[in-house]
């Protein structure tokens, strides 16, 4: 974690943790714990995972290719409740077996291709809950996944997740509804435990809020706030209002899932560029329970003339969206229109994607990923995945294939 906390987030943390706290012991639950810390310990779960993969990317621009092969090992543990307290800790090590014959933004070899897992080992939860029936408090070092991760997620592809130093108020006290606030004060990144560049550590003065209703017709309507402000990263700052609509239809031997999503972003903290821009999602398909089918269109806006003026998602779980060889990590000055269907059947996956620019008529390119994962036990599993990017205006040529076996315990 960052060494010093910045005095917003003191003042926050002051003003917030009193009262919810004295909410949740007026509303303490009756529920089995253990009276003290060597119970809690002795009762505790272990729970270890290993994950090994090779990937390798092929980029034009570049002679030599890139091929790591990256394990990541990870441990956890959680203690029994002490009354309505509970705890959590988990570490994690990136580690090469063989060279490491890729550019993991650390090791200086920029004449490779990008692989962004770094070695070495950190703390990537560690936190304290307060809890009762009705939610919780969380202090601490936290993974945040917010509805699909569009906008704040762990980023869990990588062999080092995205985790924040938060402090996390969530419940669900009302009939039907959810609600979640966190502030994070700081953001462990992707790029591991040693400084460098891209930052490891994002300080941040940032607040999230989402509420999630389920409609008696069906369906849920989310809404959500983020006001994000990256002290070390001020260009990314920004402060996104959005609301999404999910349902799925049922018809018999076939259901229709569809989802809807708008959001407006202008800049925030100390954003140098003022500016406002818009999302738009629509998304539908069919799923006949043996092979599910989904269209979709993805809007990011952007103006082709002013640079700077394009949405921002810096907090995003970004290789889950507009394909897996990570051409759009970073939104585009002119935007970018997403156009893809993927098809799902058993655990094979295939996406084509078509990209076009949102300010202008420029086409970026076009995507065809792919990937199957096959469950082993319950302990074991292998995935096997690949990308090629087309590119015509935006990016490179590139293709990227991985080979992954992860075993949990």
């Amino acid at each position: 974690m960052a060494a010093n906390v910045s005095n917003s987030a003191k003042k926050a943390v002051g003003k917030i943790l009193p009262a919810t706290l004295a909410v949740l012991s007026v509303c303490a639950h009756g529920q089995e714990t253990v009276s003290n810390l060597r119970d809690a310990i002795a009762g505790g779960d272990v729970a270890l995972e290993f994950r090994y993969r090779i990937e390798t990317v092929d980029q034009a621009g570049f002679n030599e290719d890139a091929v790591a092969s990256v394990l990541k090992s990870r441990i956890s543990f959680r203690p029994l409740d002490l009354g309505n307290t509970g705890f959590f800790i988990e570490l994690d090590d990136v580690s090469y077996i063989g060279d490491d014959e890729f550019n993991n933004t650390r090791n200086g070899k920029t004449g490779h291709p990008l692989i962004a897992d770094p070695d070495g080992a950190h703390i990537n939860q560690a936190y304290v809950d307060f809890k009762n029936d009705s939610g919780y408090v969380r202090l601490g070092r936290q993974r945040i996944n917010l509805d699909e991760q569009r906008f704040v997620g762990g980023v869990a592809w990588r062999q080092n997740e995205q985790t924040m130093d938060a402090l996390t108020v969530a419940g669900d006290a009302l009939p039907n509804v959810s609600l979640s606030y966190s502030y994070v004060h700081g953001v462990s990144r992707i790029f591991g435990p040693e400084s460098g560049l891209p930052t490891n550590y994002y300080d941040s003065n940032t607040h999230l809020l989402n509420a999630g209703v389920n409609l008696p017709m069906g369906g849920k309507v989310t809404l959500y706030h983020y006001a994000i402000d990256l002290e070390n990263a001020a260009a990314l700052s920004n402060r996104t209002t959005g609301v999404r609509f999910s349902q799925t239809v049922e018809g018999g031997e076939l259901s229709f899932p569809f989802n809807l999503e708008y959001a407006r972003q202008s800049d925030y903290g100390g954003n140098p560029v003022a500016y406002d821009t818009d999302y738009l999602l629509l998304e539908g398909g069919v799923d006949t329970g043996g092979l599910r089918i989904l269209l979709g269109h993805e809007v990011f806006g952007g103006d082709g003339n002013d640079a700077g003026m394009m949405f921002r998602t810096p907090l995003a779980t970004l290789h889950k969206f507009q394909g897996w060889t990570d051409r759009f990590l970073t939104i585009p000055h002119a935007g970018v229109e997403d156009t893809y269907v993927t098809l799902t059947t058993g655990g094979l996956t295939v996406s084509w994607h078509d990209f076009n620019s949102e300010a202008g008529s420029a086409h970026y390119g076009g995507e065809w990923d792919i990937s199957w994962q096959y469950t082993i036990s319950d302990n074991y599993s292998l995935l096997l995945k690949y990308a090629t990017y087309d590119a015509d205006t935006h990016a490179t040529d590139i293709d990227k294939a991985w080979v992954q076996f992860t075993a949990t315990f």
